[in-house]
């Protein structure tokens, strides 16, 4: 293990702070709290609970279908730094309520944390087997293949493109597109461009993604510091010709902008058609905070990327 990828005493503690502290927001099991009276609006969506058949056991889904039926799916994977996150959180629940109502059916997919001895390949291997259940089971979602969607927030979007460089490596059945929120694709996080340095430099410590922070997320995620050259693990690492077509969203102020940034322009290198904006006045993880006006605002950004080609 070089110094380079071995984490510090430092990242480390941070990364068991930041493990107790997502635990501890996650769900205790249970089904979720109803949403219907502050947002009645989501009354009328279907939801059930699935489990599907993986690779190292059965992988916990969630669909979501609105009342008027739809002809655009997406399947979506929440975040978590790899190692926290359930179907429960707003960002799985609440974003996929929103986006069935707004005509979109969605799979929600859960996967096993970077916890106990587990490492990539599991969670990449969970969400393929979720996506090609999708793929080939047109009544999982009541949508065909080809309007068909793959995408996530943070390590959800991480995930979600590692998939997507599998499918086209393998010749799999590929997304329509990718909808990748607030992502982390880099093993090292790209120098950020001004504006978003500028935009970063005013959050208080407990919001900065700090180089050591990273290294520790990174470095457990994989569990061999060798596997951080890895493609599907960080797919910056990806030749990236003949991905689907992208939808990236940053946060305005949040560290892994560098690395949404980073990798739109990597997609573009490779002839990938990318869309590549950020919301304004957001930090990392805004999508688990219901009814925030900006997520809303993301929310519609997202449908209308799915539905208007």
């Amino acid at each position: 293990m070089s110094p380079e990828s071995a984490p510090t005493s430092s990242g480390a503690a941070r990364l068991r702070a930041l493990i107790e502290i997502l635990g501890q927001s996650s769900s205790a099991g249970g089904p979720p709290e109803p949403l219907d009276r502050g947002f009645p609006h989501l009354s009328g969506v279907a939801v059930r609970d699935i489990v599907i058949d993986g690779p190292h056991g059965p992988i916990p889904g969630r669909t979501y279908r609105g009342p008027a039926g739809s002809d655009v799916g997406l399947v979506w994977i929440h975040g978590g730094a790899f190692v926290a996150g359930d179907l429960d959180m707003n960002e799985a629940h609440w974003v996929s309520l929103e986006l069935a109502a707004r005509g979109i059916a969605v799979l929600s997919l859960d996967h096993q944390k970077a916890l106990k001895g587990v490492h990539h390949p599991i969670p990449s291997d969970e969400i393929l087997a979720g996506w090609l259940a999708a793929a080939h089971d047109r009544d999982l979602l009541g949508v065909p293949l080809e309007a068909l969607h793959l995408g996530g927030a943070s390590a959800g979007a991480n995930l979600s493109a590692g998939v997507a460089v599998r499918l086209r490596n393998e010749d799999g059945p590929a997304p329509a597109s990718l909808v990748l929120l607030y992502p982390i694709f880099h093993p090292v996080l790209p120098p950020p461009r001004l504006a978003a340095a500028e935009a970063a430099a005013g959050l208080p410590p407990e919001l900065r993604f700090d180089p050591e922070l990273i290294q520790a997320v990174n470095v457990n995620y994989v569990g061999d510091p060798d596997l951080l050259h890895d493609p599907v693990a960080f797919p910056a690492n990806a030749e990236l010709t003949g991905m689907p077509r992208t939808f990236i969203l940053n946060a305005e102020a949040d560290d892994l902008r560098s690395s949404g940034e980073a990798f739109a322009e990597q997609l573009e290198g490779a002839g990938v058609d990318v869309l590549l904006e950020f919301e304004p006045e957001t930090v990392h993880g805004y999508l688990d905070t219901a009814g925030l006006s900006a997520a809303t605002r993301s929310l519609d950004r997202i449908a209308h990327w799915l539905t208007a080609r």
